[in-house]
């Protein structure tokens, strides 16, 4: 059984405007760049967790439900949610605010997996 207090102090948080030069022609954020930043913070998240070098392999079902137009804020949110052998798997919520107003809304979620690699990139055990 993993420690509460381990994850939560894996847990990742980035912020980030949202610029016109990664919007597409809708003004809204492109999906691509948006699942690049939940990747960079679920393995942010998955090498503090371990402390070891952690590669995806795996993003499992993403949802956009909400657009994010550009002109916005949004923060990452990951965490750890499940621990394995020599893989884990990390939840990042994306959640979109006004700059100018109170309020923010859940706009992305999804799940990336993880494996904790040695020097020659061979799989090894997770060390909690």
């Amino acid at each position: 059984m993993i420690p509460e207090d381990k994850i939560k102090q894996s847990d990742t948080r980035i912020f980030k405007a949202v610029f016109p030069n990664t919007t597409n022609h809708y003004d809204t954020l492109f999906g691509g760049k948006a699942m690049q930043l939940m990747d960079e913070v679920a393995f942010i998240t998955a090498t503090r967790f371990s402390r070891q070098r952690m590669v995806t392999i795996s993003s499992d079902k993403i949802d956009f439900t909400q657009p994010i137009p550009a002109g916005t804020i949004i923060e990452l949110f990951g965490r750890v949610i499940h621990v394995g052998n020599s893989s884990l798997k990390v939840r990042v919520e994306v959640w979109v605010e006004q700059m100018y107003e109170e309020g923010r809304e859940k706009a992305i979620s999804g799940t990336f997996t993880f494996v904790a690699i040695d020097k020659d990139k061979n799989p090894v055990k997770i060390t909690v």
